[in-house]
């Protein structure tokens, strides 16, 4: 594992950089700090680290609050950035470090963490001061890879996250990476059609699509095909998609019945 040495009040840039290293993206404790240092606060927030480890090209998911999971991502191979409150609740003292190991039988846990390159915590005082920081731990990789304890949701939210700041491309490879661990999970399917056609690769965008809207039966993928096969030229296909947006937001999805009626009236305008 890397090592990033903390300077004062800096050990969120020092412990993003750290897991930013370990998997191989750009990791400058100096350029980091600047980005999500807060002055005002000696310190980092968990808004801001997130934010940071996006900006690099990372997909920050949150972890499930006990220390399994944690385990189990160190098992995975994935370091695992951690909050914690070292101080009193009237008087915090917060501090980010990275979980790099354990040993079991002698219930101890192993962790980059301020100016220590090996830092040494019996499990139950690491339990307690990670509670006091509300159990809040992040996995930062790649897009295309996924924590191996990540909780459906929280893929979802942290991949929606990555999207605010990532490239179709990338954000195609985080939404396929959900996807194929969760095939039914509709925003996923979505997100992965949109991603590809602003890629663009719009045969991509169209079977990512038509996947969806055969699996959900959704009015918003119906449409979304319709579009993308207006786009390639295939004109029957798309007025076909449109009609079956329009028949099921006119049945169960209202919402989206102005969109898919709009998409219907321009195709068929298209053949007058």
């Amino acid at each position: 594992m890397p090592f990033f040495p903390q300077t004062r009040y800096h050990c969120g840039p020092a412990a993003l950089a750290t897991v930013l290293a370990d998997v191989g993206l750009p990791a400058d404790p100096v350029a980091l700090a600047e980005a999500v240092f807060l002055p005002g606060r000696q310190g980092s927030l968990q808004l801001e680290t997130l934010g940071g480890a996006r900006r690099q090209g990372a997909v920050a998911a949150r972890l499930a609050p006990e220390l399994l999971a944690l385990l189990r991502e160190v098992a995975a191979g994935h370091a695992v950035l951690v909050l914690q409150n070292r101080g009193l609740d009237m008087a915090p003292m917060w501090h980010y470090a990275v979980l790099v190991g354990y040993d079991l039988p002698a219930r101890e846990l192993f962790f980059r963490s301020g100016t220590l390159q090996r830092e040494v915590l019996p499990m139950r005082t690491f339990e307690y001061i990670w509670a006091r920081a509300g159990r809040w731990a992040i996995a930062v990789l790649p897009p295309g890879r996924l924590p191996a304890t990540v909780r459906e949701a929280d893929a979802v939210e942290a991949t929606l996250g990555f999207g605010r700041v990532a490239g179709p491309a990338a954000l195609a490879q985080a939404w396929g990476a959900v996807l194929q661990r969760w095939p039914a999970n509709l925003l996923a399917g979505m997100g992965l059609g949109n991603a590809l056609y602003a890629a663009p690769d719009l045969p991509g965008a169209a079977r990512a699509f038509e996947a969806v809207a055969q699996r959900h039966d959704s009015a918003a993928a119906w449409n979304n095909l319709a579009r993308t096969r207006t786009a390639l030229g295939d004109t029957p296909g798309a007025r076909d998609a449109a009609l079956r947006a329009v028949a099921r937001a006119q049945t169960v999805e209202p919402v989206w019945l102005p969109a898919a009626q709009q998409t219907l009236n321009a195709l068929d305008e298209f053949r007058r």
